[in-house]
């Protein structure tokens, strides 16, 4: 087991109240890590760090084409270390391998290609009246905080830190506090390919800042509610802001359709990453005259989509990030029963005993579903699937 430390001003660093936080694997609860319980001084550390470096640092200074090596290096770095960091994910966030190994890779893609990107940010001039000159200069915003989700850990800090750091900005990283800990491996790795102090900052916990105002702009990934305390948060002066939150999509499959071909998009769509993707298509319209044909054809194949940990080989979906989530996931099932709709399959924890320390939900549909419904116009985050059908 190991004990990680905040990434602060380019070294690791105690959280000030000296309190750890133990983060467990959700399909047996084993210890994995331990990781600091970060309070307001450690946050408050971390962007004080980061305007030090942005304001006086050699980072905004730093040649566009330099600033892409730098990220073409942490790319190399990621890709070196695939094995450990999608072993890593599986056990913090309970993925299936497969899917963490493409989440790796596809956070390696993304520092290279904004390392490429960097030389590609230009400005522009505009034609004015003759004896004038107009020209757009883009520059970095500056200080930048970034708060993260638990269902992509690693691949939503790159998605985050790459072009931030590309157009020369510096960073504060606040992941979930549940999976923390592949963005603490990326700390390192950003060590180790020696990122000017305090250009980068990795702080665990729930943490606090969103109006501090040494911070130029907010980007959060995450639920609706924290966004709106965010945007709150924000405004105490006016600070930018990017939010990514959650949604209810729709998977809509016309009489006309490859039957065979979306019958595995919908599964795929509603259960991969155990349905905890905010564009998960979690409602199914189905044209009335091959819905019997196309329900058929998926509850033939849920049998095949094998539940436990992520590791085991041939497994398909694993648990939920935590008891509370799966509670949450286990409160819609009830009130979809509630409102009438028709449970065609799972609705309930699997009954094989190596799962019972784990946090699993079998994968569930529910048939008759009307729009009107809780459970078709709220986001569930987890393996429920609804169906409604049209004439057309």
């Amino acid at each position: 087991m190991k004990t990680y430390e905040n990434f602060i001003d380019g070294r690791w660093q105690t959280a000030r109240a000296g309190q750890l936080r133990e983060i467990r694997d959700p399909a047996n609860g084993e210890l994995i890590a331990k990781v600091p319980e970060s309070g307001r001084e450690d946050v408050i550390a971390a962007i004080q760090a980061a305007r030090k470096a942005f304001d006086s640092g050699p980072w905004r200074k730093t040649s566009a084409l330099d600033r892409g090596k730098f990220l073409f290096k942490v790319a190399e770095a990621i890709r070196s270390q695939a094995k450990k960091l999608a072993e890593l994910e599986v056990r913090n966030c309970g993925k299936p391998l497969a899917e963490a190994e493409f989440d790796i890779a596809d956070a390696a893609n993304c520092f290279e290609f904004y390392g490429g990107l960097a030389t590609k940010i230009h400005g522009e001039t505009m034609q004015v009246p003759a004896n004038s000159l107009s020209f757009v200069v883009r520059e970095p915003i500056g200080v930048c905080g970034q708060i993260i989700p638990w269902n992509y850990p690693l691949l939503m800090a790159a998605w985050k830190l790459a072009p931030a750091l590309a157009a020369g900005n510096c960073c504060v990283l606040k992941p979930s506090e549940m999976t923390p800990l592949t963005a603490l491996e990326l700390a390192e790795i950003f060590r180790q390919v020696e990122l000017p102090a305090g250009v980068a900052n990795i702080v665990t916990g729930p943490g606090a800042g969103a109006g501090n105002p040494l911070v130029d702009k907010i980007a959060f990934t995450g639920g609706t509610v924290t966004g709106r305390k965010i945007m709150t948060g924000a405004a105490t002066n006016i600070k930018k802001i990017s939010l990514e939150l959650g949604g209810k999509n729709p998977n809509v499959v016309f009489a006309d359709a490859d039957l065979p071909a979306a019958i595995d998009g919908a599964l795929f769509a509603a259960f991969a990453n155990q349905g905890e993707v905010c564009s998960a298509g979690s409602r199914l319209l189905v044209e009335k005259s091959i819905h019997k044909q196309l329900l058929e054809g998926m509850l033939a194949k849920i049998p095949k989509i094998k539940l436990g940990h992520g590791l085991t080989a041939n497994v398909k979906m694993g648990p939920l990030i935590s008891a509370t989530h799966r509670d949450k996931v286990e409160s819609y099932i009830k009130i979809g029963l509630s409102e009438g709709a028709k449970l065609l399959c799972g609705g309930k924890r699997p009954q094989d005993s190596e799962l019972s320390k784990g946090f699993f939900v079998e994968p569930t549909i529910f048939d008759n579903v009307a729009p009107n419904m809780r459970i078709s116009r709220e986001e569930i985050f987890g393996p429920v699937l609804t169906v409604t059908t049209s004439n057309s």
